[in-house]
């Protein structure tokens, strides 16, 4: 079996890549075919917990397994097989096939292209071999021309594949129909010959209001526009890059204000999504203690880079506002990152990550090392009072991404036991809680002790999302992008 191949391309980053080869996955798995995701190289700090191909656990970007999860597949490593996460402005480590490699971490990246494309296209080639259709996401845009001489993520997995390609673009952002003729003009001759069309996303209005926009652009590539889609709001899949926006709006009357601290170095920051689909409940990101001020819950997320964005958070006079939030009995959530600056210390005895004072809000230290916990977690909270206590006894899934080990420090009181084997410590008060569970808001039994409600499913989620391209892609299209 050799899988048709359908790549989703984007004349930049953000233009609705992520979303449409989701509902894309849904949508062939609808029709009764065998299929999988795939992206050769993802630039996130978003990653889940995946079977690597020995038989372990390892990561991807969230986007791949959440396609994977559309697609009715198990996700794997060969589904992401390069995952850049961003660690400083000029730095990212490098994990391939689930693994940190730190070999390749240390090499520059024109230098290391040559030797991962081996490792991509034979992930490619399995999976084409196992499915029916293989749904490829490219990275950024096809046309970043000074990138072309080592591109594995785009023009290079589109030859090899010989896939049928789209190129959806932005059109509220403005411009779209010059960034779709830039882009195609950009490209070279061959990787224009497999564009089979053009797709305008998140527009509001009449359509007809676009006339005669696409067949002029027709006339001037010879690529047809195929589908016009819709604004698609609180479409409840998790965003891939950036946080979804300063400050979110709440469903009825605003009974709850939970504020992530949006430092520069946020991780998983998708597991918060969940929260921005429960009634009356507003979702905030923050990164002034302005903005934090009316807060009633107060989340640190997980972060790339813990002490840096520690040293930010004191910069920015967070820290103190986060203290005294705290201090005045309002309920605090560390998770993961986020758990290790709760605690008095950061320790890092090869210097690898930093050492730092903590927020001191916990009796914790935690000791960094350059070996890595990947692991799928289930566990059951210990008895906890005050703002968490709803959480006693609650039996709960996730994952675990870090580096680093934390443990109560033998000088000071004993904080509570939250959660088993070092995963989770709150407060004698119990409003301050600390985790290293990533997930929390994802299982539905916490949202339900939390708030007392429920959100839509993912599998609810997909088959919106592949409604949305039934609807809105010209008759005919989505078949005739496999056919032989």
């Amino acid at each position: 079996m050799t899988a048709r191949c359908v790549m989703v391309l984007g004349t930049s980053s953000g233009a609705g890549k992520s979303w449409l080869a989701t509902a894309l996955c849904r949508w062939y798995a609808r029709q009764g075919l065998r299929v999988a995701p795939f992206k050769a190289q993802n630039m996130s700090n978003n990653a889940r917990v995946v079977a690597t191909l020995e038989g372990g656990l390892g990561e991807i970007g969230s986007a791949q397994y959440f396609q994977a999860l559309a697609a009715r597949a198990s996700p794997d490593v060969r589904m992401n097989p390069v995952l850049l996460k961003p660690e400083r402005d000029d730095h990212s480590q490098l994990v391939l096939l689930g693994q940190v490699h730190a070999q390749l971490t240390a090499m520059p990246w024109r230098e290391r292209g040559a030797l991962v494309w081996p490792v991509v296209r034979d992930a490619l080639d399995a999976l084409r071999a196992e499915n029916d259709v293989v749904v490829i996401e490219g990275a950024g845009s096809p046309a970043e021309i000074n990138l072309q001489d080592s591109d594995i993520a785009n023009q290079r997995v589109a030859a090899h594949a010989q896939a049928a390609c789209l190129l959806v673009t932005d059109i509220d952002r403005g411009g779209a129909f010059a960034h779709l003729y830039g882009t195609w003009a950009l490209l070279p001759p061959e990787q224009r010959a497999l564009l089979r069309g053009f797709v305008l996303n998140r527009f509001r209005g009449d359509p007809g209001l676009l006339q005669p926009g696409p067949a002029q652009l027709e006339g001037l590539t010879g690529v047809p526009t195929v589908a016009t889609l819709p604004m698609v709001w609180q479409h409840g899949l998790p965003e891939e890059d950036g946080v979804f926006e300063e400050r979110g709006g709440a469903s009825g009357a605003v009974r709850l204000r939970v504020a992530v601290v949006a430092w520069p170095r946020i991780s998983n920051l998708d597991e918060f999504q969940p929260l921005k689909n429960i009634p009356g409940l507003q979702l905030r990101w923050v990164r002034t203690p302005a903005e934090l001020a009316d807060a009633d819950w107060v989340i640190l997320p997980g972060s790339k880079n813990t002490a840096a964005d520690l040293q930010w958070l004191r910069a920015r006079g967070l820290a103190r506002a986060i203290a005294d939030h705290a201090n005045a009995g309002r309920p605090v959530l560390g998770i993961c990152g986020g758990l290790q600056v709760l605690g008095e210390a950061l320790v890092d005895p090869d210097d690898f990550a930093g050492n730092a004072p903590g927020l001191g809000l916990l009796p914790l230290v935690t000791q960094f090392a350059r070996s890595k916990t990947v692991r799928r977690t289930e566990v059951t909270f210990e008895p906890l009072a005050g703002a968490w206590s709803a959480l006693s006894g609650l039996h709960v899934q996730g994952y675990e991404i870090h580096t680093g080990q934390t443990a109560q420090h033998a000088g000071m009181a004993a904080g509570r036991i939250a959660l088993p084997r070092g995963l989770g410590w709150a407060n004698a008060q119990g409003n301050v809680l600390g985790v290293y569970l990533h997930g929390l808001f994802e299982d539905a039994g916490v949202l339900q002790a939390l708030f007392g409600a429920s959100v839509p499913t993912l599998e609810t989620v997909f088959d919106r999302l592949a409604d949305v391209v039934d609807a809105h892609f010209a008759t005919g299209v989505l078949p005739g992008l496999i056919a032989c």
